[in-house]
């Protein structure tokens, strides 16, 4: 099954009442898309994310990402700021794949490192609490997001 043919499926299922959860062919789309992603992007101001996660998809046997330099200060002022930054992103690039990673939600809600398609759609995401509970270094907490995101959808190293 197509990736654009599983969404619409998808939505026809809950249009007619008669889906009942995600699928492993659903799971697998999102596999392939991920994995045939040729230009992935990562909103950020300097490369410390972009080396960590270029580290992990290397981990998982998929394309790097480049850094798309921009500053996203202005997504801190929206209710998901990781999401708000990915758009941004994908409004400023032609990616086939985004991962941004900023605050969930209000400031003390944790962090949400997050990929979406190159519509916008979110494919996968993994989240931190707020670094004032974990302590972590930035370096750590991005590498375990970015693990727990792959592995959510059934990637394996």
């Amino acid at each position: 099954m197509a990736f654009e043919k599983m969404i619409k499926n998808a939505f026809e299922e809950s249009e007619n009442n008669c889906r009942f959860g995600d699928t492993l062919e659903e799971i697998k789309e999102i596999q392939d898309y991920i994995k045939n992603a040729q230009k992935i992007y990562i909103p950020n101001k300097n490369g410390i994310k972009v080396k960590v996660l270029n580290q992990v998809l290397s981990e998982y046997n998929l394309h790097t990402a480049e850094i798309l330099h921009i500053n996203t200060n202005i997504a801190d002022t929206s209710r998901i700021p990781a999401l708000a930054k990915a758009y941004m992103a994908l409004d400023q690039s032609d990616a086939d794949l985004i991962i941004a990673r900023g605050r969930l939600g209000i400031p003390g809600s944790g962090s949400l490192l997050i990929f979406i398609d190159n519509k916008g759609r979110i494919l996968t995401c993994g989240t931190s609490p707020s670094h004032a509970i974990h302590q972590k270094p930035i370096e750590e907490a991005v590498y375990n997001e970015a693990c727990e995101a792959l592995e959510k959808i059934g990637f394996e190293k």
